[in-house]
């Protein structure tokens, strides 16, 4: 199999794994203020949560070359201190991280919303802190939303293109992700490897959703029982 083929796999799993593991620590919590917060203006950070749902990529992609390149403030400043995230993995990871970030949120929000209340308060009768009720009753009880959230927010990552484009480029080995390797090797009319990078991402694809509905429903069936 091929050498450049390998590591461009590599290099997309790598991308996907780092990226749901940081939403998932971020998720938690942003999904538990929008599922429990009276605050007033809410639905506005809902609001920016949900934006990468239907947002253009590209658009995405854009101002976050803006925001890197050494010409904006925070790029100046970042590269002052010997940091440059345009074309670069880091800047991947910072760029997939904000575009899955309500695939991650929003099966959590959703599980969060369905927990009763005494649930809590039965909790805190027995001393437990908002932490140790949150880490020992409150995620083992939406463990399918936990699972939902995981395994979209990583194959989301891995089919992502525009945002990826934009910020990363098509550095071999640095940038160069299966969905981009798909686009070059289409306009280069090497059909035979596009081929192969896309059937990949489609079994891989395929079989992360097929899990994620299976464990669901094993879930929802030890609940009723």
């Amino acid at each position: 199999m091929d050498s450049a083929f390998i590591e461009t796999m590599v290099l997309t799993f790598e991308l996907a794994t780092i990226t749901t593991l940081i939403l998932l620590v971020i998720g938690i919590p942003i999904a538990s203020f929008l599922a429990f917060s009276k605050m007033r203006f809410k639905s506005v950070f809902e609001t920016i949560v949900s934006m990468p749902l239907v947002l253009p990529p590209s658009v995405l992609g854009f101002y976050l070359l803006i925001a890197f390149s050494p010409v904006s403030s925070i790029g100046a400043f970042l590269g002052e201190h010997g940091i440059n995230l345009a074309f670069s993995f880091e800047g991947l990871v910072i760029g997939s991280v904000i575009f899955s970030l309500p695939f991650m949120v929003h099966p959590i929000q959703s599980a969060l919303s369905q927990i009763s209340k005494s649930l809590f308060e039965a909790s805190y009768t027995l001393g437990k802190s908002k932490f140790q009720t949150m880490i020992r009753v409150v995620l083992p009880s939406i463990k399918h939303g936990l699972i939902s959230g995981i395994v979209l927010a990583f194959a989301h990552t891995v089919g992502e293109f525009g945002v990826i484009l934009m910020i990363g480029g098509n550095i071999p080995d640095e940038t160069r992700v299966a969905s981009i390797a798909i686009y070059d090797e289409v306009e280069s009319l090497n059909y035979a490897l596009a081929h192969q990078y896309a059937f990949t991402l489609f079994v891989v694809t395929f079989a992360i959703l097929l899990l994620v509905y299976t464990l669901n429903k094993k879930s929802l069936k030890g609940s009723i029982v």
